[in-house]
């Protein structure tokens, strides 16, 4: 089946934004936030990536718990042309420092009462809850960058059962046929509502973020932990 190879995840969701800026976008416990907003705060986090040094394969890790901030990061490091790295803060410590190490990570993305739990690292951390009042003093505009559909959109690391962990990578391509095969085949409506439950060191997340933002539906975060709780989850 033909489907485009040259537009990033990114570019499809930005197509949506333009369409629907005013709709809900992210929905996470009393917090929402329209598509129009999600885009600006997620330039103003690409924006600030780039001065960092991040461009295209560029990997950045993200040490978060499920919220807002966890989908403005990783829509922030696609529009600043990198790819993110998931770095789940309940995995051991050593586990986070070897990853990060292995990525050659120049900036991890975290939550402050996170932070503490991180390991030694050379990497820049930044707080995105803490720290976005200076966040808030770049552009909002969508950046620019050279990042092509044959780059890295994601790295996920293996669980290392057979000996260290290994990344495996994910290009734009990939994800974008697989989007849109799905759109293809089920339809999401601007009406539509998608969960997003699953633990974004598993790549059955991907589409969970990425599917509803470009078809102008809405995504409901479940709580942290909340995928464990079968009971909250069909509430």
């Amino acid at each position: 089946v033909p489907y485009p190879q040259d537009v990033c995840i990114h570019q499809l969701i930005e197509a949506q934004v333009e369409r629907t800026p005013d709709a809900v976008a992210l929905v996470f416990g009393g917090q929402q936030l329209t598509y129009a907003q999600m885009n600006r705060r997620a330039n103003q986090l690409a924006h600030y990536l780039q001065t960092a040094g991040v461009g295209p394969d560029v990997l950045v890790g993200v040490c978060m718990e499920r919220s807002l901030e966890m989908v403005i990061a990783l829509l922030g490091i696609h529009k600043a042309g990198g790819a993110y790295v998931p770095l789940d803060p309940t995995y051991p410590k050593e586990r986070l420092g070897f990853v990060i190490a292995d990525a050659a990570a120049p900036v991890v993305l975290t939550q402050a009462h996170l932070a503490a739990n991180l390991p030694a690292t050379a990497a820049r951390i930044l707080c995105l809850d803490r720290d976005w009042p200076t966040l808030s003093r770049y552009a909002d505009d969508n950046p620019r960058s050279a990042v092509q559909a044959h780059n890295r959109a994601y790295v996920i690391y293996t669980s290392g059962s057979t000996g260290q962990p290994k990344g495996a990578i994910n290009a734009h391509r990939g994800v974008v046929n697989r989007l849109l095969w799905m759109q293809d085949m089920y339809r999401l409506q601007p009406d539509d509502t998608v969960l997003q439950k699953t633990p974004f060191s598993f790549d059955v997340s991907v589409w969970e973020f990425f599917w509803p933002l470009l078809c102008g539906a809405r995504m409901v975060i479940a709580k942290p932990e909340g995928h464990k709780d079968p009971s909250y989850l069909s509430a």
